[in-house]
């Protein structure tokens, strides 16, 4: 078995390209274990971790696959071909990061950035990935390969030409593409289609060619309207290219989540394949993110790995199905890796996998295609004419009885709802009743959470419930099921010790986040938002705060552990062991509803006492959250606010 890196003699078969007398495509393989040596510097879990490549490798690996493809070493970036998109000093910046000299600069750095974090390994990976995909393509352009797959980390298709965001340090796929364009001339490549279907939109990718008509962008990705990740206008269907680029950008913004294997062929087949067509591509490169798959704690959409098999399977029938993936987001481990092998035996030239996209698209949906291609008509006749009103009479009505609190849903509809989400059964994917139905019983009990650090701001809070990020926050929020705001809005005041801790997180960088002491004590006051809010949402903010996936089959937090709750005042949650924020305690009740928040463990509570876990005054941002949160709940003037903070965060536990 050939190991990345190495080359095992009969990359591709027998030595005349052949197996068993069948024909085989070469398909290329980049995996090198030196890009997992990238990873938070305190060893804190992030989404975005070292298992991602390498669940994708063993999954290659056990199914037989990497035998039957060129296993290809991994190739270090060069910086002038890195220049081709990125600026000079940006360059120097990321090659400058894992040297000795910013050992004690690194965590400011990532701090001063929009959802980065650095280690000593973080350059070496980032060469290393972008490299590794212009190697690649340069191999699949040449003809030495038919196509292949890059599987790299960091990724890279947020990355702006002077800026690293998003997890991403180098903008791998555009560096490639520019270098193919503008570097090797004589390989006869002059038109380049980019699809990105990481469910995050390619901001970085869309600014470096917005004005070049060489290169079709196209991304489909969740957008609600520019409130999920990155957020603004770039996303819009609206952003179509300037210039002679005018007509070459095109951005399908979902406008909710769960959007799944029927919505995403519906935006192949009536938007990207037409005008592919019509563009005659010369290679295809392919930001392939699987974050938009089912399950991922980020993406919150239902693409399967049928799914992915067949979009890609459709793209194939371009570009002589020269075609090079390079590896994006994508967080749930079981689906990057599945859905991955979908796609390289794809690439192999096998059938799709076995499956069904016998759903239809969501209503807003097809609102969406509408639109994208009135506003690209001009430029493309191949969306000129109106779709079919048979067609687009084929959908899914919003599935309400997941993201609404309304108890006015009939049994029916329930029924309807998942016989219709059924039809994605594809592996072990299919929609479980259990989720559904606990979602539905604590839909229909309210409580209320007291909130006592940064979601005391309300447009804070709402990212939990609504998705998105506020002003501050590095990393945006995937939100609720039901994003119903909150149904009312109290102040108190508790008997709890307020404090600071940790040395970083994601969303904020460097400094400590807040705490209360789950034990009364009278000596203190905390000041609490609170928020009537069902205990459905209470679940979907307690699965954010720890990191877990918002889809689960089952709540962290049911109707037995509430009536515990009210009896013992705090219970630490099994499920939740590993998060920061494992510890529900009953505060009392106002207006006969239960007042829950969520804190550490007391055993927590020591560490913090010995040292164990550090104490440490707040983050600029996330303190600024909670002071904007008490002035504006009209609790203190920003002084007031100020001192309150400064006080929590000095006075020893």
């Amino acid at each position: 078995m050939a190991m990345a890196g190495e080359s095992s003699g009969k990359n591709c078969g027998d030595c005349d390209g052949k197996i068993a007398g069948k024909s085989q495509r070469k398909v290329g393989l980049v995996y090198d274990e030196t890009m997992c040596k990238h990873d938070t510097p305190d060893g804190e879990d992030h989404p975005e971790c070292p298992d991602r490549i390498r669940v994708i490798w063993e999954k290659l690996q056990l199914a037989g696959v990497t035998q039957r493809c060129v296993v290809l070493g991994s190739s270090k970036a060069q910086d002038k071909h890195l220049q081709l998109v990125h600026t000079k000093d940006h360059v120097n910046l990321v090659r400058s990061i894992s040297t000795k000299q910013k050992d004690y600069q690194r965590n400011r750095i990532a701090s001063q950035l929009n959802s980065i974090y650095l280690n000593g390994s973080s350059s070496e990976a980032a060469y290393l990935a972008a490299g590794s995909v212009v190697e690649v393509a340069e191999k699949v352009a040449e003809g030495e390969l038919d196509c292949g797959y890059a599987i790299v980390r960091p990724p890279g298709h947020h990355a702006e030409a002077d800026e690293a965001m998003g997890f991403c340090l180098f903008n791998n796929v555009a560096v490639a593409a520019s270098y193919l364009l503008n570097e090797r001339p004589d390989l006869g490549v002059k038109k380049i289609l980019i699809v990105d279907w990481d469910v995050h939109h390619g901001n970085g990718t869309q600014k470096m060619f917005w004005k070049d008509p060489r290169v079709l962008f196209f991304s489909v990705h969740r957008h609600e309207y520019g409130s999920f990740y990155p957020a603004g206008d770039d996303g819009d269907y609206n952003m179509v290219g300037e210039g002679p680029g005018e007509g070459f950008n095109i951005n399908v913004p979902w406008e909710q989540g769960r959007c799944g294997d029927a919505d995403y062929l519906a935006a192949w087949d009536h938007v990207l394949i037409p005008v592919a067509k019509e563009f005659s591509p010369d290679i295809i490169l392919l930001s392939a993110g699987f974050d938009a798959a089912i399950g991922d704690p980020l993406g919150g959409c239902r693409v399967t790995p049928y799914g992915y098999s067949i979009m890609l399977k459709k793209l194939m029938e371009f570009a002589r199905g020269k075609i090079v993936m390079a590896l994006e987001g994508g967080y749930n481990l079981d689906s990057i890796a599945k859905s991955s092998l979908a796609c390289v035996q794809v690439l192999l030239g096998d059938k799709p996998i076995q499956g069904s996209s016998e759903a239809y698209p969501f209503e807003s949906t097809w609102r969406v295609i509408q639109a994208v291609r009135k506003r690209l008509c001009a430029y493309w006749p191949s969306l000129v004419d109106e779709l079919p009103r048979k067609l687009i009479n084929q959908k899914t009505p919003t599935p309400s009885i997941l993201i609404s609190s309304s108890d006015s849903e009939t049994e029916d509809d329930t029924h309807r709802l998942l016989d219709q989400m059924s039809k994605l059964n594809i592996e072990n994917h299919q929609v479980d009743t259990a989720s559904t139905s606990w979602r539905a019983e604590l839909a229909k009990v309210d409580i209320w959470y007291a909130s006592y650090g940064s979601n005391m701001w309300k447009p804070r809070f709402l990212c939990y419930i609504q998705g998105g990020q506020a002003e501050g926050m590095k990393k945006a929020c995937v939100g609720s099921m039901d994003k119903s705001p909150p149904k009312e809005i109290v102040w108190e005041t508790f008997p709890h010790r307020l404090f600071f801790g940790r040395e970083s997180t994601v969303t904020w960088g460097v400094g400590g986040v807040a705490f209360t002491n789950p034990l009364t004590n009278l000596n203190y006051l905390t000041h609490m938002c609170l928020y009537r809010i069902t205990l459905e949402q209470f679940n979907d903010v307690l699965f954010q705060e720890n990191v877990l996936n918002v889809d689960s089959d089952s709540p962290l937090f049911d109707l037995a552990a509430l009536q515990l709750v009210e009896n013992k005042g705090s219970l630490s949650l099994e499920a939740a062991s590993d998060g920061w924020y494992g510890n529900v305690v009953c505060l009392g009740k106002e207006g006969d509803v239960p007042i829950l928040t969520m804190t550490c463990t007391r055993s927590a509570v020591e560490k913090f006492i010995s040292g164990e876990i550090p104490l440490r005054p707040p983050a600029k941002a996330y303190a600024n959250t909670l002071i904007r949160g008490l002035v504006e709940g009209g609790r203190f003037s920003e002084k007031e606010a100020e001192a309150y903070i400064d006080n929590a965060a000095s006075k020893p536990l």
